[in-house]
């Protein structure tokens, strides 16, 4: 027997690889298998022509508008031989280096742009905001720094806040008071402000400023805000005739002062106002205390500076909607905040629409942790301070919300949260009003170059990695699922595992992938990346993991593929092999809540059946969705172009004489067969056409249904302003108003939500029926291709 090379007998000259040997090794190598598979998935051979990628960009990444000459594009820029870019074929290397380029990434590029309505009043955005911005480690001894605000400024926050004191040589300082944290000067904070606060975002930046100073060096102050700031200061006059804060956008370039002012009937060059929120360290030798008040000199030079963000104490939500106006903000230190969240979510949600509102950590947080901002957003507060200096979870969470809308700091709140007559109860289980719930389906394929964990140097050679992903939003929508643990493979894991999740308000929810070593002593944290739901870019992506410390940690990355449909009727998932077809009987019809006052009530039962209609049209269309894709042999999460692209490989694989007719018959797209049809097909096709007539149908019904719900949403409306008098009437009082009042905006906003709802599943409808035909005459004329080909091989 012939011994192996590689144990031949000493003193024999060492094995060697020819050039020809090495390149097939390094080949196998490097040629991962799970791209190589998905790869020969939609190809006919182990290469990509440009039809077979036009397919794969349409049907799994979503994209719209595929040309040849784009296909031809991506592979000029992502093929790696030269004979590929010249014929126009993708190979394995070429398709590998396109799934882990930038356009491969999970994130929407939409979203790296600003992309939302900036025009809106300030008080319907998120906000990203710092909490005692200067410090750069803990709450007591930690070092402060200019640096400080000029890394939370180029990262998008628009929230800085300095805790200014009487310094030496008459110039304010800013410092932690009563702490042993050192101290910078407040004109050298002001100038890094002044400097850097447009480089990132172009909106507007609202420095809070807790005043502890003498009335001397108060006009230092103002003499450096107005100065440094110049025209970037906004100095115009409240408006007091509006009922809502200015926009982004109306506030473009300029920098708010949050502060306290003295009060409005207030005579002379100085004056008092409490010193009552902000949660700040108190300076007793500098307060006047009368009336049982704590008071604090202020002058009038530094109180005009404030116009926006007037700093008031916040008395109750009753009070607040009584007294409060749009240009003041409250404070909360985040034990009272979560008090209120989870005991009068309602309210503060409501309060939150019109006011700002700033969460600020416990002062016990003295080694400067975070709080949870999710349970904060969840309720509609704007400005979530935290402790940027501090990595973990909750800056995980943060970094992730923000990343959005063009990391600009400032993001669109969910409708509901924002509407002036719309009931949200955060906490709640049941369906939200007027909002479409969806199903995200992520599949975890495989992991890359994962390091060790921080400080496992001690530790084996190897990590025995697995997978977390997360979903944080509202208490429904929150759910944690992990992978396997794969051991010993830290370079190349193999997962292959789906998970499902419901998610019933998109736009407040975060996905976080974790990857953690399983080690026996405790799970270590090696990388994670926070996203967005409405961020997420269908398909197979990359994700490039992001350290503790929020730094790429390249080439670590996860190969996965996520998918969203949408959860039919608000209830669970319809899986496949499950039968679809859902009675009347059976189904849950969104109905209009009793509000006690007959006029009333009457105004909102005329929607009761155009609301029902709606329903059974859009169920229906799910139905017959659903019922098609398991005639292609697809699971509930494909898309119709897969589909249409089963039905060409199943006709492809046929002996059969058979012919595919794509033609178009109004807004509709017809699939017909001709010849000897195999029964597969001829099922498919005949469930792809119930799925066309449910499509006609709401087409052709969802504009009446629209108008009636809008005639509906208008009668009830006529009751709006003297809806408490009404009731009043009737002896509904107490509790029973409360109840009542909840009913009326509930049934206001079901009636908005399901009117935008039926219109965009009549666009939806239109778009599928153009993404069929598309899909279908590509692949068709793809499918005769082939067959002129072999004709002329047999010629």
């Amino acid at each position: 027997m012939t011994q192996p090379r590689m144990y031949q007998e000493a003193g024999e000259a060492r094995p060697t690889l020819s050039s020809s040997e090495f390149l097939e090794l390094f080949k196998e190598m490097s040629t991962r298998p799970e791209i190589y598979f998905l790869l020969v998935r939609y190809s006919s051979s182990e290469f990509m022509t440009l039809d077979d990628l036009m397919i794969f960009l349409e049907a799994e990444q979503g994209m719209t508008g595929v040309t040849k000459e784009k296909c031809l594009s991506l592979i000029q820029r992502y093929e790696v031989s030269e004979e590929g870019r010249q014929r126009g074929y993708l190979g394995i290397d070429g398709f590998t280096s396109y799934l882990l380029s930038s356009e491969c990434d999970i994130f929407d590029h939409q979203q790296r742009r600003v992309c939302q309505d900036m025009t809106q009043s300030l008080s319907h955005y998120f906000i990203a905001a710092s909490h005692n911005t200067y410090l750069t480690e803990d709450q007591l001894k930690g070092p402060s720094s200019v640096a400080a605000y000029v890394s939370a400024l180029q990262k998008g926050c628009r929230w800085v806040e300095l805790d200014v004191w009487d310094g030496a040589n008459d110039e304010p300082i800013i410092y932690h008071g009563h702490t042993l944290t050192s101290k910078i000067l407040f004109k050298a904070a002001i100038e890094a402000i002044n400097q850097h606060a447009f480089e990132t975002s172009e909106y507007p930046v609202i420095v809070s400023i807790e005043n502890h100073c003498s009335p001397e060096q108060q006009r230092t102050m103002a003499h450096y805000i107005t100065s440094v700031f110049g025209d970037k200061l906004h100095t115009e006059r409240i408006d007091e005739d509006l009922s809502y804060l200015p926009s982004p956008h109306d506030l473009q370039g300029k920098i708010l002062i949050k502060g306290k002012r003295l009060p409005d009937d207030h005579e002379g060059d100085e004056g008092e106002v409490t010193d009552e929120d902000e949660g700040s360290d108190t300076d007793r030798g500098k307060k006047i205390k009368k009336d049982g008040v704590k008071k604090r000199a202020l002058i009038r030079e530094l109180s005009d500076l404030v116009t926006l963000c007037k700093s008031v104490r916040f008395l109750g939500f009753n009070e607040a909607r009584q007294d409060q106006r749009y240009w003041e903000i409250c404070s909360f230190v985040e034990n009272t905040a979560e008090k209120f969240a989870n005991m009068c979510p309602e309210d503060y949600v409501s309060h939150n629409k019109r006011y700002l509102s700033r969460v600020y950590p416990n002062p016990n947080r003295v080694d400067s942790t975070n709080l949870n901002p999710q349970d904060m957003w969840n309720v509609g507060c704007q400005i979530v301070a935290l402790n940027y200096q501090t990595p973990g979870l909750m800056i995980d969470l943060y970094d992730g919300k923000f990343l959005m809308n063009g990391s600009c700091g400032y993001v669109l709140k969910p409708a509901i949260m924002r509407e002036e007559i719309a009931y949200f109860r955060p906490n709640s289980f049941d369906v939200i009003p007027g909002v479409s719930p969806q199903i995200l389906h992520i599949k975890i394929i495989s992991g890359q170059q994962f390091p060790k964990p921080r400080g496992s140097g001690s530790k084996g050679e190897v990590i025995d990695p697995y997978i977390s992903v997360e979903i944080f939003g509202i208490p429904a929508d929150c759910k944690e699922e992990r992978t396997k643990t794969v051991p010993h493979n830290g370079y190349n894991p193999i997962f292959d595992e789906s998970f499902e999740f419901s998610v019933n308000l998109p736009e407040l929810a975060l996905v976080r992938f974790v990857v953690l070593d399983d080690d026996f002593i405790g799970d270590e944290f090696i990388g994670q990346y926070t996203i967005p739901f409405e961020c997420l870019q269908p398909g197979y992506r990359h994700i490039t993991l992001l350290s503790n410390t929020g730094e790429p940690l390249k080439p670590a990355s996860l190969f996965v593929h996520v998918a969203v449909t949408n959860k039919r009727g608000g209830g669970k998932p319809t899986k496949r092999g499950m039968s679809v077809k859902k009675s009347k009987k059976s189904r849950e019809y969104t109905r209009m809540k009793p509000i006690g006052v007959k006029a009333v009530d009457d105004a909102f039962k005329t929607a009761f059946q155009p609301l029902r209609e709606a329903i059974d049209l859009r169920e229906n269309i799910q139905c017959a969705m659903i019922g098609f894709k398991e005639s292609c042999g697809l699971a509930s999460m494909a898309n119709l172009k897969q589909c249409v692209r089963s039905l060409f490989n199943r006709l492809a694989k046929t002996t059969e004489p058979v012919s595919l007719m794509v033609e178009m018959e109004g807004d509709s797209t017809v699939l017909r067969l001709e010849g000897n049809t195999p029964n597969v097909l001829r099922k498919a096709i005949t469930a792809y056409t119930a799925l066309v007539e449910e499509c006609k149908k709401l087409t052709e019904q969802a504009e009446g249904i629209s108008v009636r719900l809008d005639e509906a949403h208008t009668a009830g409306m006529q009751y709006h302003d003297n809806l408490t008098e009404l009731l009043s009437k009737e002896g509904i009082k107490g509790r029973k108003l409360t109840r009542s009042t909840e009913n009326f905006s509930w049934n206001i906003r079901v009636l908005k939500g399901q009117k935008e709802i039926i219109m965009s599943a009549k666009d939806e409808c239109q778009e599928w029926m153009k993404q069929v035909y598309e899909t279908a005459t590509s692949l068709k004329q793809a499918h005769e291709g082939d067959i002129q080909e072999d004709e002329d091989e047999s010629r």
